[in-house]
């Protein structure tokens, strides 16, 4: 149908009356809220310009983007977390650039049913997802009949949805590439790998070591959370063990940042006795002591990218997944190779 979509086209189509349509699309508390989601995704469906409850004070702006932040998998929820915040930084900048508003969403989906509900019933033109956690599958779902979405995740199998983020597997890779080039060879792996972006960050980890024809001890591989206190509680039960390591490969910088505390609080020398790299290239990662060596997200260059493909799908309805080139930064917990 046509941009002409007159109120009573949609209210043919949902099978009410024109003043429930009218009441539903300016939010008014006589119509309930089923019948207002309801309403509402017709009338995109429908290319029927509204903003379901937009204040007036942000009716300024070219587009309203919304950011989600599911559950995530090995990370902390809080909006706080530093990730997060450097995140949402770069996606403002770019926001503000363009002309846009930037909601922060409360809502954390955990279902089919949330997912559906949160892009029928925002108020943004398009919304960004901070992370798959374990919503992979029901993105694909909600990609069959919703193009309003971007993820900040991995690339996997699969995949229906549109995703940006860095290439975690040639990162990986090159962060543990680089201690075996300053001679270590027993590497400790630290982060969760039931997260997708940590699996793939493993997977450039191991094969670092296929390429250097070395076999990785099973033991060396430590289950961690994007939190610097689990990093300390894991690294601690691996010295606790006795098993030796030179060098570790934390998936994070809040892991990195935590397992430098941890050896420096038991007399270990960074980086005389255990070179340590991390990933994000957090800012705060330079400031730690020693710094840390990391591999660098362009956070920036993220944030404008997600807000340019969203701003353009209401045109094409299409985007491609991207994966970011990485940088190892080296700092003083590792060394010049």
């Amino acid at each position: 149908m046509s941009s002409r979509t007159r109120l009573e086209d949609l209210a043919l189509i949902a099978g009410v009356s024109i003043a429930t349509v009218s009441r539903a699309l300016n939010n008014s508390p006589a119509v309930n809220d089923e019948t207002k989601r309801r309403v509402w995704k017709i009338a995109r469906e429908q290319n029927y310009n509204f903003r379901p409850s937009m204040p007036a004070l942000l009716s300024g702006a070219a587009a309203t983007i919304a950011v989600v932040i599911p559950t995530p998998l090995g990370r902390q929820t809080q909006v706080s977390d530093p990730f997060f915040q450097e995140l949402i930084g770069g996606i403002g900048e770019a926001a503000r650039d363009s002309g846009c508003d930037v909601l922060i969403s409360h809502l954390a989906p955990k279902s089919q049913d949330d997912l559906a509900s949160l892009m029928t019933a925002n108020r943004a033109d398009g919304v960004i997802f901070l992370g798959q956690s374990f919503l992979h599958e029901r993105f694909n779902r909600l990609a069959e009949t919703e193009n309003r979405f971007i993820v900040w995740g991995a690339e996997l199998p699969g995949q229906k949805y549109c995703s940006i983020g860095s290439d975690n597997v040639r990162g990986g890779a090159r962060a543990t590439s680089h201690m075996l080039n300053l001679g270590r060879r027993r590497i400790a792996f630290l982060g969760d790998t039931d997260a997708p972006e940590v699996l793939q960050r493993y997977e450039g980890y191991v094969d670092a070591h296929r390429r250097a024809g070395l076999t990785i001890d099973p033991e060396l591989t430590v289950p961690a959370n994007f939190e610097v206190e689990s990093a300390e509680a894991a690294l601690g039960m691996l010295l606790e063990r006795g098993i030796p390591f030179d060098g570790v490969f934390a998936a994070s910088d809040l892991i990195g940042l935590g397992v430098i505390r941890c050896l420096l609080r038991a007399g270990v020398s960074v980086p005389g006795d255990v070179s340590v790299v991390g990933y994000d290239n957090l800012q705060l990662a330079a400031y730690s002591h020693p710094s840390l060596t990391t591999i660098s997200q362009d956070m920036g260059k993220a944030g404008r990218i997600m807000v340019s493909k969203l701003l353009a799908s209401g045109e094409t309805g299409v985007m491609r997944s991207e994966r970011l080139p990485t940088e190892l930064i080296v700092r003083e917990s590792c060394g010049l190779a």
